[in-house]
């Protein structure tokens, strides 16, 4: 029996500039990782789209699914409290969370109440958003994962890099002797058969002797309080019917008002994500169990988190962060993403939807270069489901970052990255460029003196040749052969 090592000495957490600087240029020169990863993207991104022939039929779904969550988010405050009603009339216990510290503390209320020990989880990236196992395991109480990529990455104390393949960026020899090394009794073997069965022979019984089972929520359905649950492995299914008590942990964005609204969202979220028509599981829970019935949890707990939610709801064009239905569909088709890998962001949620979420989530003092990780070059808006328009978002994200701090601010953190010399060097760059006259006085004597270009110009040259007017100025050219 194995119990994975803590992984709680080095959370991954945006911390700075020279922080992402070096883990980006760490990752850019890992000859390996740059590998697996295109492969594993370009493999993701056949298989999308071989699940959607039919351009016109993406269209119409993309179109219907991006109404159906703005539908939603429109009657977010509505639909929660008519979800909270209807979860409690079915037996489910509702809890409100306003950040990472509050869930944690819901969470370890109801682990103590059941003198819980252990804890399984299925996949959940809020659990991880909360850094969930590190807040049970300062208490003192187990919290495995069961999910095979987020197990082989607790294993090695590491985060997932993808929001859908936690261990996309482990190779099977690289797991293989992982295991040989933190599971007892096990020794090397490479192939994916046996690592499965080794996997899931550990994970069996500690779902027959966990306390607790732990899952997130991919929708929440106001109108039947029903928590739908997408899964492949099964382990969803054991984590939430095989414990005592089940606790289940999703945003508050994620609620949708008819159980019709699912139908379309689930196809697209599928197809969009592994490219698989349709998923091995999909689990609905509207209660704990009944007298009649045979399996199920005695006990079932909503929580509702916010965590920067609320703030991007405020605000109009934010708002559309929200609509996420986290397929990864975006990382997956992200030439960023693909070169440097998850881990080189630093926050729970990378890619390009990372981009724009953790800044709520997290403050734009920690995060505001995030949004500048990217080429803008709109592959993450043109393949996501929902038609979240992430370039948008993210132009928005900079400006917000670099604008002059004021008293009202639409996120925290606004103006994390404004410098006042920068600031005067754009103005004066647009009074140049806004008055004719002042630009071809401008390009006169940049033309003229030249020599006085600096051979150093701070980013730029990191990478390229140093910018340098050139001799003779376009408009004179003209004139001479006119």
């Amino acid at each position: 029996m194995s119990t994975p090592q803590s992984n709680t000495a080095q959370p991954l957490a945006f911390v700075s500039a020279q922080a992402l600087r070096k883990r980006i240029h760490e990752a850019v020169n890992d000859t390996h990782l740059r590998t697996s990863f295109r492969g594993a993207m370009d493999f993701l991104m056949a298989k999308r789209a071989a699940q959607f022939p039919d351009a016109s039929e993406l269209s119409s779904l993309r179109d219907l699914s991006e109404s159906i969550r703005q539908y939603s988010l429109s009657k977010l405050p509505e639909l929660l409290e008519q979800l909270e009603a209807n979860l409690t009339r079915n037996g489910v216990q509702v809890h409100w969370a306003s950040d990472a510290d509050e869930a944690n503390t819901i969470m370890l209320g109801i682990a103590r109440r059941h003198a819980a020990k252990s804890i399984v989880k299925g996949k959940s990236m809020v659990s991880e958003e909360i850094e969930f196992n590190h807040a049970m395991e300062a208490a003192g109480i187990e919290a495995l994962e069961s999910d095979m990529g987020e197990y082989i990455v607790q294993l090695a104390g590491e985060k997932p890099s993808h929001i859908i393949m936690p261990a996309i960026h482990q190779t099977k020899e690289q797991i293989a002797r992982l295991f040989a090394d933190k599971v007892p009794g096990v020794d090397y073997t490479d192939n994916v058969d046996a690592l499965i069965q080794i996997g899931r022979r550990v994970l069996r019984e500690k779902f027959e002797h966990a306390d607790i089972g732990l899952s997130g929520v991919n929708f929440a359905v106001a109108e039947t309080g029903t928590l739908c649950l997408v899964e492949n492995e099964g382990n969803g299914r054991m984590c939430t019917t095989v414990p005592k008590v089940h606790m289940a942990i999703t945003g508050i964005e994620k609620v949708v008002e008819k159980l019709e609204h699912v139908a379309p969202l689930y196809s697209i979220l599928t197809r969009s994500a592994t490219g698989q028509a349709i998923s091995t599981y999909f689990n609905m829970i509207s209660g704990p169990r009944k007298p009649d019935e045979k399996d199920g949890p005695e006990e079932v707990h909503l929580i509702l988190l916010d965590n920067g939610r609320s703030q991007a709801y405020a605000d109009e064009q934010l708002r559309k962060t929200l609509q996420c239905i986290r397929c990864g569909a975006c990382m997956n088709h992200c030439p960023v993403y693909t070169r440097i890998g998850g881990h080189a962001y630093g926050t729970t949620y990378p890619g390009p939807i990372g981009k724009i979420v953790s800044p709520h989530m997290m403050g734009l003092e920690q995060t505001h270069l995030l949004p500048t990780v990217s080429s803008l070059c709109g592959a993450c808006g043109e393949v996501c489901p929902v038609r979240i328009p992430i370039p948008e978002l993210l132009i928005r994200l900079r400006g917000e970052a670099q604008s002059e701090p004021h008293a009202d601010p639409a996120l925290a953190g606004q103006g994390a990255g404004y410098s006042k010399p920068l600031s005067l060097l754009w103005r004066t760059w647009a009074g140049i460029y806004a008055s004719p006259g002042n630009y071809r006085l401008f390009t006169w004597l940049a033309s003229r003196f030249r020599a006085l270009t600096p051979k150093q110009q701070s980013g730029w040259t990191a990478a390229r040749t140093p910018l340098k007017p050139a001799p003779r100025r376009l408009r004179d050219m003209v004139r001479e052969r006119h």
